[in-house]
């Protein structure tokens, strides 16, 4: 049994994502979206095209929309005057501090304003300067600059 799929079909599809789109984050669903209006927008035009045909332009065009979408954002990254927004320890990077717990068997401990974050290095005195120079979750790796 075949079903002749209408091109108002695509369409609902269409909005439906849509929908999708707007509840949840990302930009997937609203090229899905495009794909089955430009789907739909051929079921019109030539409406002999049959459901396999139709699928596989969809699902070609869901791809293909999807992956340059992606590469273009790798390229083009949005600027923010808060780089940092959802990566706070990114922020510390390239800072220096003291350390208010030694560094022993590789651990420590600085404070930064209020917080004390985890620090990884080789060992030191407390007291010591030491600078973040990377960031693993919510520790630090730091070296010595006294």
């Amino acid at each position: 049994m075949e079903i002749d799929v209408v091109f108002w079909y695509w369409w609902v599809a269409a909005v439906f994502m849509l929908g999708i789109e707007m509840i949840s984050p990302g930009f997937l669903f609203l090229w899905m979206a495009i794909s089955g209006f430009i789907v739909g927008l051929l079921v019109l035009v030539f409406p002999s095209m049959d459901g396999q045909m139709q699928l596989l332009t969809f699902s070609i065009l869901s791809m293909v929309s999807v992956f340059a979408w992606k590469r273009y954002m790798t390229a083009h990254p949005i600027k923010t005057d808060h780089p940092y927004l959802n990566q706070r320890t990114q922020a510390y990077v390239g800072h220096s501090y003291y350390l208010v717990q030694a560094i022993d068997n590789g651990v420590g401990r600085i404070k930064i304003d209020d917080t004390l974050w985890e620090v990884e290095g080789k060992d030191c005195p407390e007291g010591s300067r030491v600078e973040i120079i990377s960031t693993d979750g919510s520790s630090f790796s730091v070296i010595q600059l006294d």
